[in-house]
């Protein structure tokens, strides 16, 4: 697996799925995979194997929210709660590393629906030259004359990386099922619901490492990881059984 300063080494990604109220651990999935994104219909699939059902909702963090699992999920008949992607802020870190300054982003072209062109500061026409289906949205591509960007005072704040052509705008539309995601998670009561998440997932993790020392898988393996990850797993929710057994139940009074 890919290392965050760039190398590889054996590294294994462990998921767990954990119940909201009382805090069981209900599957786990081991993988090679460095990322989370694509784990989550993997986890919901191991959840009803274990489980034999699959949960309403789902709480997840940013790593899980994309549009194929938002179909996943609406495939398995589960509600995906999770943070809102910051979309604005992804494109202006990739102009920023291009050396595009502030004067110049996106926000600074005007549109002209009835021509379906932008018009950049410097007042040079950016016309419609392609479309293309991305995952979850669809792009509307636009682009300037090589020969105007060429000879554009501007070009260093604008486009500095340009060489072969003019500057590049795209827009992005969301498709149905994102664009109602993004609409839900703008309401209250999934902002408060998702405020859950950090308590029910993180609580499970942070108990393994510090009371059963499991900081660093000790094996190699698929096969070998996973079972000395149901190993800490099967630990963790007998110690959370006995500390329900140990709760007491509320006093009930009718009046």
């Amino acid at each position: 697996m890919k290392q965050s300063g760039g190398s590889f080494a054996p590294s294994y990604n462990l998921q767990l799925a954990t119940d909201g109220d009382n805090k069981i651990i209900l599957a786990a999935v081991v993988s090679g995979c460095g990322t989370d994104t694509q784990l989550l219909p993997t986890v919901m699939d191991e959840v009803k194997s274990t489980q034999g059902d699959v949960p309403e909702q789902v709480l997840v963090d940013g790593g899980y929210v994309s549009a194929a699992n938002l179909a996943a999920m609406q495939q398995r008949e589960v509600e995906l709660i999770g943070p809102l992607p910051d979309v604005t802020g992804m494109v202006n870190k990739q102009l920023e590393k291009r050396g595009v300054s502030e004067a110049f982003r996106r926000e600074a072209f005007s549109y002209d629906a009835e021509t379906d062109t932008y018009r950049c500061p410097a007042g040079k026409p950016l016309i419609h030259i392609k479309q293309r289906q991305r995952e979850g949205r669809l792009e509307q591509e636009y682009r300037a004359k090589r020969s105007d960007c060429a000879a554009c005072a501007h070009k260093g704040e604008c486009c500095p990386v340009a060489k072969t052509c003019g500057r590049t705008i795209v827009r992005s539309e969301p498709d149905a099922v994102v664009k109602a995601f993004r609409e839900k998670m703008q309401r209250e009561e999934y902002k408060q619901l998702y405020r859950r998440r950090s308590e029910i997932a993180e609580f499970p993790n942070a108990w393994i490492k510090d009371k059963l020392g499991l900081r660093r898988f000790r094996l190699r393996g698929l096969a070998k990881v996973a079972a000395e990850s149901w190993w800490a797993v099967i630990t963790y929710n007998v110690q959370q059984w006995i500390r329900l057994a140990r709760t007491p139940s509320p006093t009930v009074v009718v009046a």
